[in-house]
């Protein structure tokens, strides 16, 4: 018995419907949701707007970033140790971050503090490239191995020292610094572009740290802007 005309297109059309509503379907999973609840409860209501940024932190699996810890912590509003004295920023002070260098889709980007990747990751979902370099041959390991498995080929990662920056891909768009220096490095400062813009936090181990945004002039000299107070772990420095 041979189908009809009517019949075979009303199969075409279930099999399109069908293919259409597999794995095209939104990620509706409980991570997916929890990474919404958190943008929206704890980036947006508090004055991130960056539609990039608050995109790429629907979209970083943060969760695999802490596997050390039960996947509902990891969307909590709260740092959290991933060994060897390190920790994972909380998600709203990524995001403040991240804003604060203004990422641009073409952007060459310096992170130093590598720790877990999830910095990294946010901002591999933003901009071109990502450089970057944590001095705990540990973390680089794990975290280089996490970013490659999940993907992100368009991040790099060093094991060394931090201070002096990566000469040989600079001039960078932005530096993005997830640890507390006394004063910034001068290195890293030279290694920004005209117009770029760096990000860290500044002070004493228990003391008083403030998040400071510098910004590159065509002249060379940098503007400064003290934007909040903030708790970081030391800048790491080799013996």
């Amino acid at each position: 018995m041979v189908p009809s005309t009517r019949l075979l297109l009303a199969l075409s059309c279930a099999l399109l419907l069908g293919l259409r509503t597999g794995a095209a379907q939104p990620d509706t999973s409980r991570f997916a949701q929890a990474r919404h609840q958190m943008v929206r409860t704890q980036i947006e209501a508090r004055g991130v707007t960056d539609e990039g940024v608050l995109r790429a932190l629907r979209t970083v699996p943060r969760h695999k970033f802490v596997p050390e810890h039960p996947p509902e912590l990891a969307y909590a509003d709260r740092p959290l140790p991933i060994g060897q004295g390190q920790t994972i920023s909380q998600p709203f002070i990524v995001a403040y971050m991240t804003q604060a260098v203004q990422p641009d889709s073409t952007d060459r980007v310096l992170e130093v503090g590598t720790g877990s990747g999830y910095q990294a990751a946010v901002l591999a979902e933003i901009v071109d490239s990502v450089y970057t370099i944590e001095i705990v041959p540990e973390l680089a390991r794990t975290a280089r191995q996490r970013l490659d498995r999940l993907g992100y080929g368009n991040v790099v990662v060093k094991q060394g020292d931090g201070y002096n920056g990566w000469p040989a891909h600079a001039p960078f768009d932005a530096i993005v610094v997830t640890a507390a220096p006394e004063q910034v490095p001068p290195p890293l400062v030279e290694q920004l572009a005209p117009g770029g813009r760096l990000v860290a936090p500044v002070g004493p181990e228990g003391g008083t740290q403030e998040l400071l945004l510098l910004t590159k002039q065509e002249d060379g000299t940098t503007a400064r802007k003290t934007l909040m107070p903030v708790r970081f772990v030391p800048f790491q420095r080799k013996n």
